[in-house]
């Protein structure tokens, strides 16, 4: 495909999660044509479950690869080189992987995706704004006080549907191919700072309190994460929050021909939505 053609039929793995919804729904708007797989969709894809696989990728021109339940969780860097094998033999050349900005864990799969002879492309982003707004932090944000490894250290948070834009991007011109391109939003900001943005568009007070990454995956377990995974989330979290990721970027510039989206007009937007609202 190149910028010409948005045309085809691109697959979304992971099309109900944070980003992949918000990569079916740019591509569509694209013109793409959109097959959106997960685990529990009409089309089913499981990255731990091969015999998924044919089905979602027969018939499709480029697919976007959101691994779960990380990109450098042991046994991803196996599964993405099997996944891009199976890819071509199916025809599927184009594959843009979603990797994260400084996680050392993750290199091995983007390694895998660059040595697989398929036509790829590596997006790496940090934390998402989303991360407030839904899934597994939501409660907190909401609830009024919010408990996270992250010190004080800055972080360049950049906005999933940006992540997106850069994704369809990447699908949909050649030029990006054999392309490692890394999103932040324009600013950085703490969590703590993140939550003062967000309790001044909710008009009520929401704490940040952070602990150490111990206590956090004690935490994580109470949710019933199973030990290995509390462990390597454990390490992730060491890793990430160091303050090596502490600049931004212009690759949304550079890609869109645009600032990224602003985190506080992100609060607004969902404070006025009463996404925070108790």
């Amino acid at each position: 495909m190149t910028e010409n053609t948005r045309n085809g039929t691109v697959l979304v793995t992971g099309a109900s999660g944070k980003t992949g919804r918000q990569v079916a729904e740019a591509a569509k708007a694209a013109g793409f044509r959109v097959r959106a797989a997960s685990r529990s969709g009409e089309v089913r894809f499981d990255w731990y479950d091969p015999s998924t696989w044919d089905e979602a990728l027969r018939g499709a021109d480029a697919a976007y690869l959101a691994y779960a339940p990380d990109v450098g969780a042991p046994g991803a860097a196996e599964n993405v080189a099997a996944f891009a094998r199976r890819a071509q033999e199916l025809g599927v050349r184009r594959l843009v992987l979603l990797s994260a900005r400084g996680e050392r864990q993750a290199e091995p799969a983007e390694r895998a995706l660059r040595e697989s002879g398929a036509e790829w492309t590596v997006v790496r982003a940090d934390w998402f704004f989303q991360n407030f707004s839904e899934g597994l932090l939501l409660d907190g944000v909401r609830g009024g006080e919010f408990v996270f490894p992250a010190g004080e250290v800055p972080v360049p948070f950049v906005d999933a549907r940006d992540l997106a834009e850069v994704v369809v991007k990447a699908l949909a011109d050649s030029s990006y191919a054999g392309r490692t391109l890394e999103i932040t939003g324009a600013r950085l900001l703490s969590f703590r700072e993140a939550m003062a943005e967000i309790s001044a568009a909710a008009g009520r007070e929401i704490r940040y309190v952070p602990v150490p990454t111990k206590e956090y995956g004690e935490i994580l377990a109470g949710f019933g994460l199973p030990p290995e995974e509390v462990a390597f989330m454990e390490e992730v979290f060491d890793g990430l929050l160091d303050g090596h990721n502490a600049q931004t970027t212009d690759g949304v510039r550079e890609v869109l021909g645009r600032a990224p989206r602003d985190f506080a007009d992100f609060a607004r937007e969902h404070a006025a939505a009463g996404v925070w609202k108790v």
